[in-house]
Protein backbone atom coordinates (compact mmCIF):
# COMPACT_ATOMS: atom_id res chain seq x y z
CA UNK A 1 0.00 0.00 0.00
CA UNK A 2 1.31 3.42 -0.95
CA UNK A 3 0.71 6.02 1.75
CA UNK A 4 -0.58 9.30 0.39
CA UNK A 5 -1.54 12.40 2.35
CA UNK A 6 -4.90 13.94 1.51
CA UNK A 7 -4.54 17.71 1.63
CA UNK A 8 -7.94 18.57 3.03
CA UNK A 9 -9.43 19.39 6.40
CA UNK A 10 -12.98 19.23 5.04
CA UNK A 11 -14.34 16.06 6.66
CA UNK A 12 -17.00 15.66 3.98
CA UNK A 13 -14.35 15.58 1.25
CA UNK A 14 -12.09 13.29 3.31
CA UNK A 15 -14.96 10.82 3.78
CA UNK A 16 -15.94 10.88 0.11
CA UNK A 17 -12.39 10.45 -1.20
CA UNK A 18 -11.56 7.67 1.25
CA UNK A 19 -14.71 5.84 0.14
CA UNK A 20 -13.94 6.38 -3.54
CA UNK A 21 -10.32 5.25 -3.17
CA UNK A 22 -11.10 2.08 -1.18
CA UNK A 23 -10.67 -0.26 -4.19
CA UNK A 24 -7.16 1.01 -4.97
CA UNK A 25 -3.84 0.25 -3.30
CA UNK A 26 -3.51 3.70 -1.77
CA UNK A 27 -3.51 4.26 1.97
CA UNK A 28 -5.06 7.71 2.19
CA UNK A 29 -4.18 9.60 5.37
CA UNK A 30 -5.82 13.00 5.96
CA UNK A 31 -3.45 15.87 6.69
CA UNK A 32 -5.07 16.28 10.11
CA UNK A 33 -3.32 13.03 11.14
CA UNK A 34 -0.02 14.90 10.74
CA UNK A 35 -1.26 18.00 12.57
CA UNK A 36 -0.75 20.09 9.42
CA UNK A 37 -2.40 23.48 9.13
CA UNK A 38 -4.35 23.99 5.92
CA UNK A 39 -2.58 25.93 3.20
CA UNK A 40 -3.86 29.42 2.43
CA UNK A 41 -5.89 29.21 -0.76
CA UNK A 42 -4.60 32.24 -2.65
CA UNK A 43 -5.31 30.96 -6.17
CA UNK A 44 -8.00 32.36 -8.44
CA UNK A 45 -8.79 28.99 -10.03
CA UNK A 46 -9.54 25.48 -8.77
CA UNK A 47 -6.30 24.26 -10.41
CA UNK A 48 -4.13 26.85 -8.65
CA UNK A 49 -5.65 26.14 -5.26
CA UNK A 50 -5.35 22.36 -5.64
CA UNK A 51 -1.66 22.69 -6.53
CA UNK A 52 -1.03 25.01 -3.58
CA UNK A 53 -2.68 22.54 -1.19
CA UNK A 54 -0.96 19.44 -2.61
CA UNK A 55 2.49 21.07 -2.56
CA UNK A 56 1.98 22.25 1.02
CA UNK A 57 0.95 18.79 2.27
CA UNK A 58 3.76 17.03 0.40
CA UNK A 59 6.33 19.47 1.77
CA UNK A 60 5.10 19.11 5.35
CA UNK A 61 4.98 15.29 5.32
CA UNK A 62 7.54 14.16 2.76
CA UNK A 63 4.81 11.97 1.22
CA UNK A 64 3.03 12.07 -2.09
CA UNK A 65 -0.11 14.18 -1.82
CA UNK A 66 -3.56 14.38 -3.31
CA UNK A 67 -5.42 17.68 -3.10
CA UNK A 68 -8.95 18.48 -4.10
CA UNK A 69 -10.26 21.91 -4.88
CA UNK A 70 -13.88 21.99 -5.80
CA UNK A 71 -16.89 24.20 -5.85
CA UNK A 72 -20.11 25.22 -7.47
CA UNK A 73 -20.35 27.47 -10.50
CA UNK A 74 -23.75 29.02 -11.23
CA UNK A 75 -24.31 30.33 -14.75
CA UNK A 76 -26.70 33.13 -13.75
CA UNK A 77 -24.13 34.42 -11.22
CA UNK A 78 -21.25 34.62 -13.72
CA UNK A 79 -19.68 31.48 -12.24
CA UNK A 80 -20.05 32.40 -8.56
CA UNK A 81 -19.54 31.15 -5.92
CA UNK A 82 -16.69 29.35 -7.74
CA UNK A 83 -13.41 29.09 -5.81
CA UNK A 84 -15.13 30.87 -2.90
CA UNK A 85 -17.82 28.16 -2.56
CA UNK A 86 -16.86 27.15 0.99
CA UNK A 87 -16.64 30.76 2.14
CA UNK A 88 -19.35 32.27 -0.04
CA UNK A 89 -21.23 34.03 2.77
CA UNK A 90 -18.31 34.43 5.23
CA UNK A 91 -14.83 33.07 6.00
CA UNK A 92 -16.08 30.39 8.41
CA UNK A 93 -19.55 30.07 6.93
CA UNK A 94 -21.72 27.05 7.62
CA UNK A 95 -23.23 25.05 4.76
CA UNK A 96 -26.65 26.45 5.65
CA UNK A 97 -25.41 30.06 5.54
CA UNK A 98 -23.89 29.49 2.10
CA UNK A 99 -27.05 27.80 0.85
CA UNK A 100 -29.23 30.64 2.12
CA UNK A 101 -27.02 33.22 0.40
CA UNK A 102 -27.21 31.27 -2.86
CA UNK A 103 -31.00 31.04 -2.62
CA UNK A 104 -31.19 34.79 -2.01
CA UNK A 105 -28.88 35.53 -4.97
CA UNK A 106 -31.11 33.42 -7.26
CA UNK A 107 -34.44 34.62 -5.80
CA UNK A 108 -35.63 36.25 -9.03
CA UNK A 109 -33.96 33.83 -11.46
CA UNK A 110 -36.48 31.63 -13.32
CA UNK A 111 -36.16 27.83 -13.35
CA UNK A 112 -35.00 27.86 -16.97
CA UNK A 113 -31.92 29.92 -16.03
CA UNK A 114 -30.72 28.14 -12.87
CA UNK A 115 -28.07 25.95 -14.52
CA UNK A 116 -25.05 25.10 -12.39
CA UNK A 117 -21.99 22.90 -12.46
CA UNK A 118 -19.99 21.30 -9.68
CA UNK A 119 -16.26 21.28 -10.46
CA UNK A 120 -13.60 19.11 -8.84
CA UNK A 121 -9.91 19.43 -9.61
CA UNK A 122 -7.75 16.68 -8.15
CA UNK A 123 -3.99 17.11 -8.12
CA UNK A 124 -1.50 14.34 -7.37
CA UNK A 125 2.06 15.42 -6.52
CA UNK A 126 4.76 12.79 -6.13
CA UNK A 127 6.76 15.22 -3.95
CA UNK A 128 6.64 18.94 -3.14
CA UNK A 129 8.92 19.87 -6.08
CA UNK A 130 7.11 17.68 -8.61
CA UNK A 131 7.35 19.63 -11.92
CA UNK A 132 4.60 17.57 -13.59
CA UNK A 133 1.75 16.99 -11.12
CA UNK A 134 -1.19 14.98 -12.38
CA UNK A 135 -4.20 17.28 -12.76
CA UNK A 136 -7.73 15.94 -13.31
CA UNK A 137 -10.92 17.94 -13.71
CA UNK A 138 -14.39 16.47 -13.14
CA UNK A 139 -17.63 18.33 -13.91
CA UNK A 140 -21.20 17.54 -12.81
CA UNK A 141 -24.00 19.52 -14.41
CA UNK A 142 -27.40 20.30 -12.97
CA UNK A 143 -29.70 23.07 -11.77
CA UNK A 144 -30.23 24.90 -8.48
CA UNK A 145 -33.52 24.18 -6.73
CA UNK A 146 -35.62 26.89 -5.09
CA UNK A 147 -35.50 25.08 -1.73
CA UNK A 148 -33.39 22.65 0.26
CA UNK A 149 -34.01 18.90 -0.12
CA UNK A 150 -32.34 15.90 1.54
CA UNK A 151 -30.02 15.11 4.43
CA UNK A 152 -27.06 13.39 2.76
CA UNK A 153 -23.87 14.95 1.48
CA UNK A 154 -22.61 18.40 2.42
CA UNK A 155 -22.15 21.89 1.01
CA UNK A 156 -24.61 22.78 -1.74
CA UNK A 157 -25.87 19.19 -2.17
CA UNK A 158 -29.39 20.00 -0.84
CA UNK A 159 -29.85 22.61 -3.62
CA UNK A 160 -28.16 20.85 -6.54
CA UNK A 161 -30.35 18.69 -8.78
CA UNK A 162 -28.14 16.74 -11.20
CA UNK A 163 -29.11 16.54 -14.85
CA UNK A 164 -31.30 13.48 -15.43
CA UNK A 165 -32.49 13.33 -11.79
CA UNK A 166 -35.54 14.60 -9.93
CA UNK A 167 -33.83 14.49 -6.51
CA UNK A 168 -31.16 16.76 -5.10
CA UNK A 169 -27.63 15.48 -4.60
CA UNK A 170 -28.43 15.35 -0.85
CA UNK A 171 -31.30 12.93 -1.57
CA UNK A 172 -29.07 10.46 -3.41
CA UNK A 173 -27.46 7.65 -1.46
CA UNK A 174 -23.71 8.05 -0.85
CA UNK A 175 -23.17 5.14 -3.27
CA UNK A 176 -25.20 6.87 -6.01
CA UNK A 177 -23.41 10.17 -5.53
CA UNK A 178 -19.98 8.54 -5.46
CA UNK A 179 -20.73 6.96 -8.83
CA UNK A 180 -21.73 10.10 -10.74
CA UNK A 181 -20.36 13.16 -8.92
CA UNK A 182 -17.72 15.64 -10.09
CA UNK A 183 -15.34 14.11 -7.52
CA UNK A 184 -16.01 10.58 -8.81
CA UNK A 185 -15.34 11.70 -12.39
CA UNK A 186 -12.08 13.45 -11.42
CA UNK A 187 -11.00 10.45 -9.36
CA UNK A 188 -11.59 8.01 -12.23
CA UNK A 189 -9.38 10.19 -14.41
CA UNK A 190 -6.73 10.33 -11.68
CA UNK A 191 -6.69 6.57 -11.17
CA UNK A 192 -6.26 6.05 -14.92
CA UNK A 193 -3.24 8.35 -14.90
CA UNK A 194 -1.67 6.91 -11.78
CA UNK A 195 -1.17 3.75 -13.82
CA UNK A 196 1.11 1.25 -12.10
CA UNK A 197 0.88 3.00 -8.73
CA UNK A 198 -2.68 1.67 -8.21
Amino acid sequence: MTQVVLASSNQGKVNELQELLKPYSLNIVPQSAFNIQSAEETGTTFVENAIIKARHAAKQTGLSAIADDSGLSVQALAGAPGVYSARYSAINATDDENNQKLLAALKDVPASQRQACFHCVLVYMRHSDDPTPIICHGQWNGVISTELHGENGFGYDPLFIPDGYQQSSAELSPWQKNTISHRAIALKLLVQQLGNLC
